[in-house]
């Protein structure tokens, strides 16, 4: 059954990947990014060939205001969203001690809030309809702690708990809310690492390399569809077994 799904943070990397997975699967897909306008055209023409039913909305979904109003654009032109993935995100690397409040802030409103509000637009009409998938893309780092990134991890600890609570929330209304904690992912995220810190990292992986936006991208596409119709609450390590 063709669905409408909703990813945030979706104009490049994981999110545009997942977009693109489940627009080959002929569903309806909306992308969304904060900033990159001319990024967000160039992801929305690319699926428009791959599929007629997309549309971009540019929003900063870290303000509820405008997570409101984006949910109101997609209900006008595709209806509800019956899949939220959450995958808008910012890192920061820096010892806490240099990090100004300010940018505890932007970390914390863009990696955690964006979730809670986008969810708060979105669950209405999930639960009226008594079914919905909400999948948020978190990170290792949420569990694990991450130095240099200590704020950065505070917050995906934080989606990650939010995560298994709202899953109890609504597993009565048919709703279903799952996590992917992502590890080292070939993404515009880690371009920061020299070739020699990223060799260094990779031996550290049982898997012996960073996996891909594909790859979580598929892994998304599972928990939203039926065959997870099971599986809520769960945060699901996609690390290459680092953890």
């Amino acid at each position: 059954m063709t669905k409408t799904v909703l990813i945030t943070g979706s104009s490049r990397g994981i999110g545009f990947a997942i977009a693109k997975k489940f627009a080959r699967e002929g569903h309806r897909v909306v992308l969304n990014c904060a900033a990159s306008a001319g990024e967000l055209e160039r992801a929305r023409e690319t699926l428009s060939q791959i599929t007629p039913y997309v549309m971009a909305v540019q929003a900063d979904v870290s303000d509820y205001a405008q997570a409101a109003g984006m949910f109101a654009k997609i209900g006008g032109a595709f209806g509800a969203a019956d899949i939220l993935v959450n995958n808008a995100g910012a890192a920061h690397f820096g010892l806490f001690q240099d990090m100004e409040p300010d940018q505890w802030d932007r970390l914390i409103k863009t990696n955690l809030y964006s979730v809670m509000n986008c969810c708060k637009a979105a669950l209405p009409a999930m639960i009226r309809r008594k079914g919905g998938c909400v999948v948020n893309i978190s990170s290792i780092w949420g569990a694990a702690g991450a130095s240099c990134e200590a704020v950065y991890a505070a917050a995906k600890g934080g989606v990650d708990t939010f995560t298994r609570s709202l899953a109890k929330e609504l597993g009565p209304c048919g709703v279903r809310v799952n996590a992917i904690a992502c590890g080292a992912v070939e993404t515009g995220m880690n371009k920061r690492l020299s070739a020699e810190e990223k060799s260094d990292f990779e031996r550290n992986l049982p898997l012996e390399r960073f996996g891909t936006p594909e790859e979580i991208a598929e892994l998304a596409y599972f928990l939203a569809s039926d065959a997870a119709s099971y599986v809520t609450g769960q945060v699901i390590r996609a690390d290459g077994g680092y953890i």
